[in-house]
This record gives structure tokens, sequence and C-alpha cells, in this order.
């Protein structure tokens, strides 16, 4: 390869092999482009406070007027989507559960109910209720998120202080209840990883008490604060037929009018069964967007509070022993591993059921051949796994519609015709994460 030709990228020799660096690309093209004439070429990102994330915003401007605007992605790419194809199907939930890392829960959900659906089993109705139950503990600390994010980029610092504090109520009860903040690994599939606490019930109903609480803050905080409606009404305006032409989900879908909620048009895990209103707007601009989070806040906290009332009590785990794993775990003293009389249970038991447990952890369960797609309403919209199984312990291909990837395409028409600052207004208003859109 000659490294003289300007096709190539220059490459220097280490004690590894050589290694290349690759220097310009488009933006080197879009420079030149610009020279010239009286258009600006501005580079927001990646590393930037407003990009929600490693995300790089090419702009293009006249004046203070954004002419054409670009998305690069891929700076975060973590390739779990390939990873997951060399670990067994219980293991990939450890992968996936990182993706978005402000909806864990959903991934872990989402992906499980994918391998179940191959295998043709039905969780337990404790599991299902659960399942439901910490996902809307985390569609709340999601929009809390967005909510503080948004406000820390639009210059209302006390919204940012006062999201932050009441997602870390949320982080608190999720770690009470799956033993870890974030990426809990806690679904399972054919179930949960283990029982829910016993005072699981006492804890939520003092979060929901906290939240009723605390919500109305936001209404004198914000959404009556002139400033913070003006600087939002107006701006990053998607019309319905813009969002279906896109692909978009979410609360963007809704705040043009569509009240397409996959957990009232598609239910899943019993959501039929609870009662919840899908809230809707017709400005389709960023404030709509607002109001519409703080709303489903409301309704989240009407299902989590139903469905702490349905919890029965009962096995958390499919009965299936070549499935269930791990089987009657209890957690030793330290909060990691096996607890001791766990340990001397499995190694008392039989030669038979010591050889099955190992053989289960290492190995993992076949999954019969087939492929399935699987979606759930995420915070960002809809989550949808699309599972290929040839009938081994691994998953073939798994290929993740992921809702930030997707609604991140909202920004070009959001923004082109705006000023530069309502680009900031209108990228916070999408939400999206970058984990889940590069993965």
């Amino acid at each position: 390869m000659s490294t003289e030709h300007e096709t190539y990228a220059h490459e220097r020799e280490t004690t590894e092999g050589p290694v290349f660096t690759v220097t310009g690309g488009d933006w080197d093209e879009v420079i030149e482009e610009a020279a010239g004439n009286e258009r600006i070429v501005m580079n927001l990102g990646p590393q930037h406070p407003s990009t929600h994330g490693v995300l790089r915003l090419v702009l293009e401007l006249e004046g203070e007027t954004v002419t054409q605007g670009r998305t690069v992605i891929g700076y975060l790419h973590t390739g779990i989507e390939k990873n997951v194809e060399y670990r067994n199907w219980t293991q990939g939930v450890t992968f996936v559960t990182r993706m978005d890392y402000l909806a864990p829960l959903f991934n872990e959900a989402a992906y499980c109910m994918s391998v179940e659906k191959l295998l043709g089993i039905t969780v337990p109705q404790r599991a299902q209720t659960a399942r439901v139950l910490l996902m809307e503990i985390n569609r709340i600390g999601s929009h809390l998120v967005a909510l503080a994010t948004g406000g820390m980029e639009l210059g209302a610092l006390t919204g940012m202080t006062a999201g932050f504090r009441e997602r870390e109520e949320v982080l608190h009860l999720l770690e009470h209840l799956t033993g870890l903040r974030m990426n809990h690994a806690y679904i399972r599939p054919g179930g949960l990883a283990q029982d829910l606490p016993a005072d699981t019930v006492q804890k939520v109903r003092e979060f929901t008490k906290l939240m009723h609480k605390r919500l109305p803050d936001y209404d004198k905080l914000l959404t009556g604060q002139p400033i913070w409606r003006n600087r939002m009404a107006g701006v990053g305006v998607l019309p319905v037929d813009a969002c279906l032409a896109l692909g978009i989900t979410g609360p963007i879908l809704r705040s043009a009018g569509l009240a397409w909620d996959l957990r009232k048009t598609e239910p899943y895990l019993g959501y039929e069964n609870y009662e919840f209103e899908v809230p809707t707007s017709t400005d389709a601009d960023c404030f709509a967007r607002y109001l519409l989070r703080l709303e489903e806040i409301h309704q989240s906290l009407r299902i989590i509070e139903q469905a702490v009332d349905r919890l029965e009590p009962g096995p958390v785990m499919v009965e299936d022993a070549k499935i269930a794993w791990p089987a009657q775990l209890t957690i030793g003293a330290d909060g990691m591993g096996n607890s001791l009389e766990h340990v001397r249970k499995i190694m008392g038991q039989s030669m038979e059921s010591l050889i099955h447990h190992f053989k289960l952890v290492t190995e993992g369960f076949a999954v019969p051949a087939g492929q399935v797609y699987v979606p759930v309403e995420s915070p960002r919209g809809e989550l949808g796994y699309h599972v290929v199984s040839d009938g081994g312990t691994r998953p073939m291909r798994v290929h993740v519609r992921e809702p930030s990837f997707v609604n991140l395409q909202s920004m070009p028409p959001m923004s082109e015709g705006g000023m530069v600052a309502d680009v900031i207004a209108a990228v916070a208003s999408i939400d999206p994460v970058m984990g889940g859109c590069d993965r």
C-alpha cells in the first residue's frame, strides 16, 4: 500500500504493527466548500456540554441562522450488539443494560422478552408485575434527567439541581430493589435474578409519596416561568407528518398529536390491565415535549401505585430447571457472590445437580432456531429487539431498533431556519442518549 497516495491515511510503524492516523474526512471538504462566501461552518461537539453526550453537530450558519445541520455519531461505539453474539443468552443481559444507560431496565426487559418468545415460555405473574414496576420507576428517572440536563443547557440551573435531586431518589430505590443503581442485569430470561426485598411495597410507597410532594415544584419553577416558556415555545417544531416520515417515536411523536404509546397500542407484560393516560399535544415544539415528559412522570406514578398493589407472592423465575438461573440464589455477606449456605446446598444435593448448575452457568441453555422482534415503550420511544437464534446457546444476531438513533434524524428539520441557540433547545427536547445511539 502506498502511503503517499492522498486517498490513504499516513501510517507509522510501532511495536504492535502499523498504525494509521485518519484525519480530515468530510470536515475538510465542508470547510473548502464554505470558503469564499458568507457561510460559516461551526463544529458543535463532540465534547460539548449541550450535546447530551459525545454527539457532534456540524452547523452551517449565515449570521446567527442555521442553514444546514448534520449529526455525526459513532464516538461512543461499544460494539455491544456484536459482543452479545459471543456470550450465552443470560450473559447478554449484562451487555444490553449498558446501551441506553438512562433506561437500562427497558433494554433488559425487551431483550429477555425476545429470548422468552423464542423459547415459548411465560414468566410468572410476580416477575411480570415487578418488571412493570421497575421500568416505570426507571422511566421517571430518565425523564428527570431530560428535564435536568435541558434546564442546565438553557441556563435554568435550579431546574438542573432539582431534577438530579429527584433522580437520586429513583437511583436509591432501584439500588434497594435490584442491588445496583444502574446496569442492573436484574431482569433475566425466564424472570428475575432474585425476588424483590421484603420491604418493597413500603419503600415504593414512600417514594411515590415523596414524588407527589415534589413534582408541583417543577410547575412553579419552570412551567409558569416566562423565560423558560419563551425559550422553548415555538422552537424545534416538528409536525406529525415529519415525525412519521422519519420514524420518530416517543414524546416527540406524541407532542405532535399522535397518541402512539406501545403500552396502549401493543400492550405487553399486562399493561392493558393498568389505568393510565397517554398525554399528547398539538404544539409539536420543545415546550410541548417538556410538558409531556412532566405529565408522563405523573402517569408512571399511577402505574407504580397499581403495580405494588398487584405484587402477589409467588415465584419470580420459571420452574424449568434447564432455563432458571441462578436457581434459588442467596447472596453472600459482601453482596457479590453466593452465600456459603447456598454453595453448601448446591454441592451437598448431588453430583448431578452440581454438574447441571456448572453447565448452565458456563454454557447456558439452547434456544430454538428462529427470529423475533419485540418492542417496548422506552422513555425515548420504540425500543425494539430483533433477535435471531440458530438453535445454539448464544444469539446468532441481536439487532436493536434504538429510539435515540432514529430520533436524532429530527435535529436538522427542527433546527434549520432557526437560531444557533435554538439548536441547543431542540437537541435537549430530543433527549438522545449516545450509549444507545452508538451501541
